[in-house]
């Protein structure tokens, strides 16, 4: 199996960090919440950012309504 890590701190892949940017995480901080990439000494933040894109959140629409964007958390508001 190749996985290619993102960060090392934590054994995240990049597989996990999409997988939570589909399920709606938009921003490094939201990756973080979901699995804590980029809390200890911060070298991945830039790949996060990468992955992530500028402005390529499919429920930004939600975020800038103050609605929960992540998956999880639209569950536990409904």
């Amino acid at each position: 199996m190749n996985r290619v890590y993102v960060c090392s701190c934590f054994g995240v892949t990049e597989k996990q960090v999409k997988d939570h940017a589909e399920a709606g995480a938009c921003t490094p901080r939201q990756i973080a919440s979901a699995c804590k990439a980029g809390t200890d000494c911060g070298s991945c933040v830039k790949r996060i950012q990468a992955l992530l894109g500028r402005g390529n959140c499919p429920r930004r629409e939600l975020v800038d309504q103050g609605m929960p964007a992540l998956a999880a958390d639209l569950s536990e508001a409904a």
